[in-house]
């Protein structure tokens, strides 16, 4: 496991979300439509005796926002069901997913290993959080990716340890949407539309051991460096598939864009791009 000397906990706010609409002001009540629910059938549920405990619960309890390839809601699933290969290829399953990509005030990018225990790609390098908005009312909300940006507030303290107040919702800068899939063994993969985030902040690490295996920053060069020893197959060293699409498509320009502080330049939340 590699080593690393203990993360400050001073927040310092670097970069301004470029949506200046963005405030704490109580959730807008929502009426939800009548959706389509997918029962988890008992076949499925049948040969996973191996599955982690934490994983599997929460493989049952969470619920995903299934949406079509234009980003519409039109249901909601269990976890593990969007899951399934065998259900995303049947049934095109597809739902709704976030990437945020957290810098440190030296625009050094923190990664994260998945746990080994991950049902889909296990022990894989990532960028900094990769997760689900659920099917609930504040993570439902798309008006200027409000939902999306409070399920990552969510998934920074569960996988991460860091605290909401140190991550606040409106410093989450939305960049764009990538729509792609990816199978990570024969049973399990990911059909996922992906919210793109970035985020500037100082902050402390506490990662959860069911979630993550380990953490580091980089810097651009030390990410390529990371990436060629993926490409060889050295040390072992795998990359996420999105993490990689990201890479590819985008994260170097973005990057240097935050150098720069034309970030918002930059964002284009009309597009989805398709990649593969």
């Amino acid at each position: 496991m590699l080593k690393f000397p203990p993360f400050k906990t001073t927040v310092a706010t670097i970069f301004s979300s470029p949506y200046p609409s963005f405030s704490f002001t109580p959730f807008p009540s929502l009426t939800l439509p009548t959706l389509l629910f997918r029962p988890l059938s008992n076949a499925a549920m049948g040969d996973d005796s191996g599955m982690d405990a934490v994983q599997r619960r929460l493989m049952f309890e969470d619920e995903c926002i299934l949406v079509d390839e234009n980003d519409n809601v039109v249901g909601h699933d269990t976890k593990y069901n969007c899951h399934l290969m065998e259900k995303i290829e049947k049934e095109n399953l597809l739902h709704r997913a976030f990437s945020v990509f957290l810098f440190n005030s030296k625009y050094e990018l923190l990664l994260q290993q998945r746990s080994a225990t991950k049902v889909t790609f296990p022990l894989v390098w990532t960028n900094t959080c990769c997760s689900h908005p659920l099917y609930r009312e504040t993570e439902l909300i798309d008006e200027n990716a409000l939902g999306v940006r409070n399920a990552a507030q969510r998934k920074l303290l569960d996988e991460l340890g860091i605290p909401a107040e140190d991550v606040p919702v409106d410093q989450f800068t939305p960049l764009g949407r990538i729509l792609y899939k990816a199978p990570s063994d024969g049973k399990w993969g990911e059909h996922e539309l992906d919210y793109l985030l970035f985020i500037i902040r100082d902050v402390g690490v506490n990662p959860n051991p069911d979630e993550v295996k380990d953490v580091k920053y980089v810097n651009p060069e030390e990410l390529k460096e990371l990436v060629k020893k993926a490409d060889a197959g050295e040390e072992g060293l795998k990359l996420s598939p999105w993490f990689r699409l990201i890479v590819d498509n985008f994260l170097f320009d973005w990057w240097d864009r935050v150098h720069k502080g034309t970030l918002p330049e930059a964002v284009d939340m009309k597009t989805i791009h398709k990649l593969t």
